[in-house]
C-alpha cells in the first residue's frame, strides 16, 4: 500500500499565534500516525520560488492522510493556523512501483 504525504510551503505572519497551531495538532498527528520528514528545516531553492516554511508529513497511507485533514481535530487546530498564515498544501499518494 502506497504511504500517503502532506506537502505544505507556509509564510508565518505570527509565530506566537502559529505556535497554538502546532500544540493543537499534535493530537491529530499522533492519532493518524504523522510522521514528520521536514518541518520547516534549513533549504535552498533551485527552482521557481516557495514559501518560507516547507513540511513534509507522512502517513501509513493515502486515505489515512486525507482521513487526518479531514478529522474534526485537524480542522480545529487549522482554524488557529489560517487567520496568521499563508500557505500552499497537496496531499500527494506515494510511488507504490
Amino acid at each position: 500500500m502506497a504511504k500517503g504525504y502532506w506537502v505544505a510551503h507556509v509564510d508565518v505572519d505570527d509565530m506566537e499565534t502559529y505556535k497554538q497551531y502546532i500544540a493543537a495538532n499534535a493530537a491529530p498527528f499522533a492519532e493518524y500516525g504523522a510522521r514528520f520528514l521536514t518541518r520547516g528545516g534549513e533549504y535552498q531553492v533551485m527552482e521557481g520560488s516557495v514559501r518560507k516554511r516547507t513540511v513534509v508529513i507522512e502517513f501509513d497511507s493515502y486515505e489515512t492522510a486525507l482521513a487526518c485533514y479531514n478529522s474534526p481535530g485537524y480542522q480545529a487546530a487549522m482554524a488557529l493556523r489560517t487567520p496568521v498564515s499563508t500557505g500552499d498544501m497537496v496531499i500527494v499518494k506515494g510511488y507504490d512501483g
